[in-house]
């Protein structure tokens, strides 16, 4: 009997430990980033790019809790933008939470998508959401019908926003081996 019970407590501690799910992997790598700032730069050119162009563009894990991460993206001096990620009982959800300079939210924002598949613990891709999309028709903007935004982590070394849609490709890469001083949030939030 004293032998069943020593193997059984080997065998025990061989099983196998329980991997996370891509999403919770993700989600902890960028939870890990919290209250630290990064430098970017924009690694495409298309010409709707040029109001970034030779602007400091920092990204600031500003906000963190088990279920939701804010991320202030600011550009030059516009500090209008927050990528905000949510776990949802089916995966991350991505919306851009936009601000006019009183912090009131601009006529474009709330927008985003839910994965919609697993993804890895180094990328998720969030399909435009149909809440967002009859904001973008309701505001002009049916080009957005299409969007597909991504996240890439890369841990000590990038994190990656991109935008796609046919025609469209938008990429900004954060250097994650170095930290920047974090900005102050702009109005008191």
């Amino acid at each position: 009997m004293r032998t069943l019970i020593l193997a059984a407590l080997l065998l025990a501690g061989c099983a196998p430990r329980a991997t996370p799910a891509p999403q919770d992997a993700f989600f902890d790598r960028l939870s890990a980033l919290c209250g630290k700032a990064f430098a970017g730069t924009v690694e495409t050119n298309d010409p709707a790019d040029a109001g970034f162009t030779g602007k400091a563009l920092i990204m600031h894990v500003r906000s963190c809790s088990p279920t939701e991460l804010r991320i202030p993206f600011h550009v030059g001096g516009d500090r209008s933008r927050t990528w905000v990620i949510t776990r949802q009982p089916a995966g991350l959800r991505l919306k851009h939470d936009h601000r006019r300079r009183d912090g009131r939210e601009d006529a474009v924002t709330q927008y985003g998508g839910d994965t919609v598949a697993g993804g890895t613990a180094l990328r998720q891709q969030f399909p435009v959401d149909g809440e967002s999309k009859a904001m973008f028709v309701r505001e002009g903007r049916a080009v957005s019908l299409t969007n597909v935004w991504a996240i890439e982590i890369d841990p000590g070394t990038a994190f990656v926003y991109e935008l796609a849609r046919p025609g469209r490709l938008f990429r900004v890469r954060f250097d994650l081996s170095r930290s920047v001083g974090v900005p102050p949030p702009p109005w008191g939030g």
